[in-house]
């Protein structure tokens, strides 16, 4: 399986998947995360804080984002190298959340793509940022 090669890619190219976030998915991040925040898995504690209720951890969005990158821009054989995030807004359960990659810049010399991304529910921005991966090149 492989995805897009580097010269493939062009600058303004994008890609999304979409994800309603449940509760069972919560839980299981919280599992294999070790991430077991109160906020995200205790209903009556999160009542209590500015949100009001349960809210996804900012880091299951970022991996939406890794889904995004992996599959389909560039896809399967790209390399992850880093990841800016800014949480912008709580995802909570039931949310329909939308991850889009935009190819931003391409550095031919190091076959690296540089990519706007984002996670939307509702049209408003939960998390935004830049990633950098290396694509793919034919041959090699």
């Amino acid at each position: 399986m492989q995805g897009l090669y580097f010269d493939d890619l062009s600058v303004g190219q994008a890609a999304e998947m979409s994800r309603v976030v449940g509760t069972a998915d919560i839980e299981a991040f919280a599992e294999v995360s070790g991430d077991n925040n109160p906020v995200h898995l205790d209903e009556t504690y999160a009542k209590t804080t500015p949100f009001g209720e349960r809210i996804a951890h900012g880091m299951l969005s970022g991996a939406y984002i890794s889904a995004v990158l992996g599959t389909k821009l560039p896809g399967p054989g790209a390399i992850y190298l880093s990841q800016s995030m800014r949480f912008r807004r709580p995802v909570k359960v039931g949310d329909l959340v939308v991850a889009r990659a935009t190819v931003k810049a391409l550095d031919a010399t190091r076959g690296h793509v540089t990519l706007e991304t984002v996670c939307e529910v509702n049209g408003k921005t939960v998390v935004d940022g830049e990633a950098l991966v290396i694509a793919p090149r034919r041959g090699v």
